[in-house]
């Protein structure tokens, strides 16, 4: 625990260092879970943005995205269950005043033993080498079966005492546990309550004439009252998507861990409308589609799982959660739901209006079912960041820090040096940035000697640096240096577009996903 803690403050040291993440309002000392994306943290979260949108919209011709606004009438949010389900159950330490949500509380704990789970099989896989065979181990080692069995369990009665509302029973659940304060080691706990997310605010210019809103607390409520609009205007044919991405806002009372528990936050999500009866093929289809475009990445198959829910949302007939591995542990970074017919059919109820579908091949109408999957954008960006900064050592014996993002997803895709400071060097620089910025996002670097630049651009994850130097001058080439493999090449400055886009072509990259 102590290892993952320290890889992840160097994450956030690094994302401020190097114009990620900022803390928002730092000169005011900030504001708890609210950060600003700096100027190369804008260019990631973008580009993120992009990649999802050419994934989910561009190549999909049944497929098309809106924006929605931000706020929207009041009762939606009781129309979808929001002013009456949106909680979290809260539990207060008495003798540390902290408050914690106490369904993290307990999945911190399993994941703990998941942890030791982790610590089994690799000291197995050292002891057998070659021979060792995961699966069969976590099947027949009677430790980890006890260690499995022990992490369901918890996790099926949390989920269980959730769905049944027995708040008693999860704070029972965490003094069984010997869970204790992670701040101050006290185990003197309250009762645990129910806290609704949702930020509140007016609209209107007189106090007394104002109408009560709220922030949107999720995107796709925006899809869903404007299913009727957009099947009309585009004449779109079930099945069929909508698409969007947004800010939405939590009131969060326990936010954490950096971006990836925020009170503003973005999302991306697709909500794809079907015939009632057909959920279930969607869904593991859904499923499958997803987990490519996050292979499509190359950040390792292994640190993505599928985690179905214990516990479904009262909108639901099946769901499941992309699980990703932070520096923190396996935890949410996208939901796949089967959402049924309930969000529609109780817009149609709350509203009195009719927003059903009436299918030709059927010859009936009928409200349609849903299949949603979203991503947080800001916990993709966790994602990609974390897992991209290394520390590696050379075979001089010096290290060097590295963020190897995925190229497709780098904010700056070359660097540009002129190898000194004259002799009409840094003119020349110049000039092939001038080429290549209409195509790619390029800067300029002439501070410090060549070696140092390039540190400085692995750890800012530009993919291609490229020097020019007194050669140059005499044959038009310049050394281009690959982030990855540190390899350099001698090339023609009119092969140097065709290398780049090799690498960082989106086109290229989707492709992965078969």
């Amino acid at each position: 625990m102590a290892k993952q803690e320290d890889d992840f403050k160097k994450v956030i040291s690094h994302a401020k260092e190097y114009g990620y993440v900022f803390q928002s309002s730092e000169i005011y000392d900030g504001l708890s879970a609210v950060y600003d994306y700096a100027q190369n943290g804008a260019e990631l979260k973008k580009n993120i943005r992009e990649y999802w949108w050419r994934a989910m919209v561009q190549l999909n011709e049944n497929i098309v995205g809106i924006d929605a606004a931000i706020l929207m009438h009041p009762t939606t949010w009781k129309a979808s269950g929001h002013v009456d389900a949106f909680t979290d159950p809260l539990i207060d330490n008495k003798d540390s005043k902290k408050r914690y949500r106490a369904d993290v509380l307990v999945e911190e704990y399993a994941a703990k033993i998941e942890t030791k789970i982790e610590k089994e099989v690799s000291k197995a896989a050292k002891r057998f080498g070659g021979a060792f065979d995961k699966k069969q181990f976590l099947a027949t080692n009677q430790r980890v079966v006890d260690y499995q069995e022990k992490a369901a369990s918890i996790l099926k009665r949390l989920g269980r005492s959730l769905e049944n509302e027995d708040l008693a029973d999860v704070k029972k659940l965490i003094e069984e546990l010997d869970i204790a304060c992670p701040m101050s080691g006290s185990k003197n706990w309250t009762d645990v309550k129910q806290f609704n997310l949702m930020f509140g605010t007016k609209l209107g210019a007189a106090a007394e004439s104002a109408i009560d809103l709220y922030l949107r607390p999720e995107t796709a409520q925006g899809i869903f009252v404007n299913f009727l609009n957009v099947q009309k205007s585009g004449r779109m044919k079930i099945p069929f998507g909508i698409a969007q991405t947004g800010k939405a806002f939590r009131n969060e009372i326990v936010a954490r861990q950096f971006i990836f528990r925020m009170r503003e936050f973005e999302q991306m999500e697709m909500q794809f409308f079907i015939r009632p009866g057909t959920q279930n093929e969607w869904y593991e289809k859904w499923k499958e589609n997803r987990m490519k475009w996050h292979f499509s990445l190359g950040m390792g198959e292994e640190n993505y799982r599928f985690h179905d829910h214990d516990k479904l949302a009262h909108y639901a007939d099946a769901a499941t959660d992309i699980e990703f591995r932070f520096p923190f542990g396996f935890k949410e970074l996208e939901g796949i739901h089967s959402r049924t017919d309930f969000d529609l059919g109780s817009h149609e109820k709350f509203s009195g209006k009719k927003l059903r579908y009436f299918d030709p091949e059927l010859k009936d109408s009928y409200v349609p079912y849903v299949v949603e999957t979203s991503i947080g954008l800001d916990r993709m960006f966790l994602a990609v960041f974390s897992n991209s900064l290394k520390e590696e050592e050379l075979e001089n014996g010096s290290t060097r820090t590295v963020l190897k993002l995925p190229a497709v997803l780098a904010p700056t895709k070359a660097a540009v040096f002129p190898l000194v400071k004259k002799d009409g060097l840094p003119e020349l620089a110049h000039q092939i940035i001038d080429d290549l910025k209409w195509d790619f996002n390029v800067v300029y670097d002439e501070k410090d000697a060549v070696g140092r630049r390039y540190r400085r651009q692995d750890a800012n994850g530009t993919p291609f640096c490229i020097t020019v130097d007194h050669q140059t001058l005499e044959d038009q080439t310049v050394t281009i240096r690959h982030r990855d493999t540190m390899q350099q090449q001698r090339v023609a400055i009119s092969g140097v577009k065709a290398i780049i886009a090799k690498e960082v072509d989106m086109k290229t990259w989707l492709m992965k996903m078969g």
